[in-house]
């Protein structure tokens, strides 16, 4: 199966150097310069990741972002010029579900894309796709990568989906921020990276008012679920 990838940059040297690479690797690749146009692409070629810059005409990114989080929980990644730590937390705090800064080379961008898909198909949990974590008014439909509290949905990305999925298998054990971050990003964990603390935030206050009802927080420890 050949994935899709959909490419929102207004520079066409950017979308023609990782459509070049993305193809060589197998991927489908459809590309847009505005953002603008990403609604009518989303629709039309649904993608299975989006990468997305942040400065484009039209709509720039990060509104473009929210509109994809209000239909779906497609992996996004955003590649922007902007290196700023705030700016890598509000793309994050948005729905991104990983972030690359320009310059960047191209084998990173192929390797992260990789490790997004890997990670939204693990979703279903194995091979026991009909399976439903419940604890305390939580559930969790592992075959639909939903979340639900007291009967309502809740929107959450691939990243916040996999820690609660791992949170809510193993309630009351205490993980580190590696173990979690190896779990939800597929990748080696980088200690300065407060990707972690960005997606515990933003699940507590998607989770109730009370932002430590059930996620709490063992200093030097890490994290564990209760309900």
């Amino acid at each position: 199966m050949s994935y899709k990838v959909l490419i929102a940059d207004d520079e066409n040297e950017i979308r023609n150097l990782l459509r070049l690479y993305l193809e060589n690797d197998g991927f489908v690749v459809s590309d847009v310069d505005s953002g603008d146009k990403v609604a009518g692409a989303m629709e039309s070629f649904r993608p299975d990741v989006v990468l997305l810059d942040v400065m484009m005409p039209g709509k720039d990114g990060i509104h473009v972002l929210k509109d994809i989080r209000e239909v779906s929980n497609v992996p996004v990644m955003i590649i922007s010029a902007r290196t700023a730590d705030a700016e890598r937390i509000l793309g994050l705090n948005v729905g991104a579900d990983d972030y690359i800064c320009k310059p960047f080379n191209p084998l990173e961008v192929v390797a992260r894309v990789k490790s997004l898909m890997r990670r939204f198909n693990s979703l279903g949990g194995g091979e026991d796709k009909s399976e439903k974590i419940t604890l305390g008014d939580l559930e969790l439909d592992v075959e639909k990568c939903l979340l639900s509290k007291g009967g309502k949905s809740l929107e959450l990305t691939s990243v916040e989906f996999k820690i609660m999925e791992l949170l809510m298998k193993h309630p009351g054990k205490v993980f580190t921020k590696q173990q979690i971050y190896e779990y939800a990003w597929g990748d080696d964990f980088f200690v300065a990276d407060n990707n972690i603390m960005v997606a515990i935030s933003k699940l507590r206050t998607k989770l109730d008012e009370d932002p430590s009802r059930y996620i709490k927080t063992l200093r030097g420890l890490g994290y564990r679920i209760e309900a």
